[in-house]
């Protein structure tokens, strides 16, 4: 929440919205607030339990406060190359969250967006500067919604917490529900809110200072402003498939090999954890395989789930 009218208390409302997501994270809440700043996390333990890994977490500069969702899968070999290059903080933790603070105070958002595997939606206030930044994983896997309540900037990982503030307004957009009976789906950046949006995979919105009091007309795409506020692309689909055409695969053997590598090194990668782990298992082409790489690099068996309902064609 980045506020411009103190009517009413902060820490209360961010309180309020974060507690509508505990169903994202049990584990543990937290609260963060500065003037017109408020950042609120509900948090699942997946690695690093202890408070080390607490969020909102401050970096260790005291520059930046981050609200973060998601995993960083190879943050350890960001670690290394964070102390090889002297940028590295005296750890208080293991947690993926202290790793990517790091990265920002020493490589800067961009770039450390950049040298991260994983999935994330994140909210980074920079408390020198006064700037929020919000950015989204390459490919959307996690969720992020922004827009205004009243003359507030808002944002969060869903629409309920975002409808718990006071001056939020839950009519229909027009524009959004001709999209959805069209495509049976709301395309990005629309929701069926107005003047709420979601905000497009590989991009990062940023706004100065204080964010302008009233929406815009019109969905704010990536490379636009308004006012003290921009949406910019790091990552774009395109340019990965136009470096990957220089590289042409020469037969089925090749490429069953690498798609076997890049699928067993990826598997591998998210079986960091502090906690169990298991697997859906629905008899498919992709779970079956998904825990076929799991137990080949596990010593113990995987436990796998599957869902049942008393419709069985919903199983």
């Amino acid at each position: 929440l980045l506020s411009l009218k103190m009517q009413y208390n902060i820490k209360e409302l961010v309180s309020k919205m974060t507690s509508s997501l505990i169903h994202r994270g049990p584990d543990d809440k937290g609260v963060w607030f500065e003037g017109p700043i408020g950042l609120g996390h509900r948090r699942l333990s997946i690695v690093d339990l202890s408070f080390a890994g607490a969020q909102p977490m401050e970096s260790d500069c005291k520059r930046f406060i981050l609200a973060y969702n998601g995993e960083i899968y190879n943050h350890i070999e960001m670690r290394y190359a964070l102390e090889k290059e002297g940028g590295a903080p005296k750890w208080r933790g293991h947690s993926d969250t202290e790793t990517l603070l790091a990265a920002i105070s020493h490589w800067g958002l961009e770039k450390a967006l950049l040298r991260c595997h994983g999935m994330f939606a994140l909210a980074l206030w920079n408390k020198e500067k006064k700037n929020l930044c919000l950015a989204r994983d390459r490919i959307g896997e996690k969720p992020l919604y922004w827009g205004w309540a009243g003359n507030d900037l808002i944002f969060g990982s869903e629409l309920k917490a975002l409808r718990l503030h006071p001056n939020f307004q839950s009519r229909v957009c027009t524009a959004a529900l001709s999209q959805y009976l069209r495509f049976k789906y709301v395309p990005a950046p629309r929701t069926i809110h107005p003047n709420i949006y979601k905000l497009e995979p590989g991009t990062i919105l940023s706004v100065d200072t204080l964010s302008p009091s009233a929406p815009p007309k019109e969905p704010i795409r990536p490379g636009e402003n308004y006012g003290s506020l921009y949406i910019r692309r790091y990552w774009e689909l395109s340019s990965e498939i136009q470096a990957g055409s220089q590289h042409q695969i020469k037969n089925d053997s090749e490429a069953i090999t690498m798609l076997n590598n890049i699928l067993k090194k990826a598997v591998k990668k998210q079986m960091i954890s502090d906690v169990p782990l298991g697997a859906f298992l629905s008899g498919g082409v992709d779970s079956s395989t998904i825990v076929s790489l799991m137990q080949n690099q596990s010593t113990t068996p995987i436990k796998t789930f599957t869902i049942g309902f008393d419709d069985p064609s919903f199983d």
